[in-house]
C-alpha cells in the first residue's frame, strides 16, 4: 500500500490539488503495478504506483504515451506527472471514462492505428529503452530491421528464457529459428513506424466514441508486429482489420511472419508468468522452423 500522505504531499508540490478528504479507490485489471482513481478538487485523474525502483518503467511509459501522442492520431491520455516520493514511484494521468465497444470504434481504431503507423522515423528502435510488461525491452537505434528484431526482440527473449532455466529443446529451436529468420523477410523491407509495441485488447479502450490508446511499450518497428499482437489473444473485431487494410494495406506474406512476431509475445509472457507458456513456445518455434 502507497504512502498516501508522501505521495500526496509530492503531487500537491507539482499543482495536482488532490482533495484532503481524498480515498483512493483501487482500479482491477493491472499484472504489473497498482492503479487507482484519486479525487482532485474539481475533477479525477488516474494513478499508477510502485515502488520506487519502478521510476524509469514509469517514466519510460510516460514517454511512450507522449511519444503517441505527438502523432495526434488517436486519442492518447494526457501525462501530468511522473516522479518518486520517500517510498512511492507513481505515474499520472488524466481520467477518462471508458464506455462500450462499438463496431465503429474499432473502426476508427483500424484506420487511426494505420495513420500513426505512418508516422515514421529514421531507424528502428527509439531514443531510450523501456519495458514491454516488467521485462526489459532495448531499443537501440538500427538501420537494419533483420538485426534488430533478431537481437532485440527473438534473441533477447530466448536469452532471457534460457536465463531462467529454459533450456534443452526451447535453446536449441530457439537458435535453429534465429539461423533461418531471413528467409521470413525475402521480400519484405518495412518502414519504421511508431508502435504501440504492447497492443492487446486490455490495452485500447472507448471514450466518447473514440478508441483510446495506453500502456505502451513504444518503439519503431515493423507495423506488422502491432496488428500480429492484435491477433494473438483477441479483442479486436473485424471491422478493426478492415478499416486499417483500407487506410493502408499489409504487405505480402504477412501471413507467414505473423507467427514470428506473435513469438516475441509468447517468450515474454513465459519470462514473466512462468511455465504454462512453454507449450505455445515450443510449439511456434516448431511450426516456424
Amino acid at each position: 500500500m502507497p504512502d498516501w500522505v508522501t505521495l500526496f504531499s509530492s503531487l500537491r508540490a507539482h499543482d495536482i490539488k488532490v482533495a484532503m478528504a481524498c480515498t483512493p479507490q483501487p482500479i482491477t485489471g493491472g499484472d504489473i503495478s497498482s492503479a487507482w482513481r484519486i479525487d482532485a478538487l474539481d475533477h479525477q485523474f488516474f494513478l499508477k504506483t510502485g515502488p520506487v525502483s519502478a521510476y524509469d518503467s514509469f517514466l519510460a511509459e510516460a514517454d511512450g504515451l507522449t511519444e503517441l501522442k505527438q502523432a495526434n492520431a488517436l486519442r492518447i491520455p494526457e501525462v501530468l506527472h511522473c516522479g518518486v516520493s520517500s517510498a512511492d514511484s507513481f505515474l499520472v494521468l488524466e481520467w477518462i471514462d471508458f464506455e462500450s465497444v462499438s463496431a465503429r470504434a474499432e473502426e476508427k481504431l483500424g484506420e487511426q492505428l494505420a495513420q500513426q503507423h505512418k508516422c515514421l522515423s529514421e531507424s528502428f528502435g527509439w531514443y531510450r529503452d523501456n519495458i514491454i510488461g516488467s521485462t526489459p525491452q532495448r531499443n537501440q537505434p538500427s538501420d537494419d530491421w533483420l538485426k534488430f528484431f533478431s537481437e532485440f526482440r527473438l534473441g533477447f527473449q530466448l536469452e532471457l528464457a534460457a536465463a531462467n532455466g529454459y533450456r534443452g529443446q526451447l535453446e536449441k529451436d530457439g537458435q535453429k529459428l534465429l539461423n533461418s529468420l531471413a528467409g521470413f523477410f525475402e521480400n519484405h523491407s518495412p518502414e519504421p513506424s511508431l508502435l504501440h509495441g504492447d497492443l492487446w485488447g486490455g490495452n485500447w479502450a472507448v471514450a466518447d466514441g473514440n478508441p483510446v490508446l495506453f500502456d505502451p511499450a513504444v518503439y519503431y518497428g515493423d507495423r506488422e508486429t502491432d496488428l500480429a499482437m492484435t491477433e494473438l489473444f483477441g479483442g479486436f473485431g473485424d471491422s478493426f482489420y478492415v478499416a486499417y487494410d483500407r487506410t493502408w494495406p499489409l504487405s505480402p506474406g504477412f501471413g507467414e511472419r505473423r507467427l514470428l512476431y506473435q513469438l516475441y509475445h509468447v517468450l515474454n509472457h513465459l519470462n514473466i508468468f512462468g511455465v504454462g507458456y512453454l507449450q505455445s513456445a515450443h510449439r511456434i518455434i516448431k511450426q516456424l522452423i
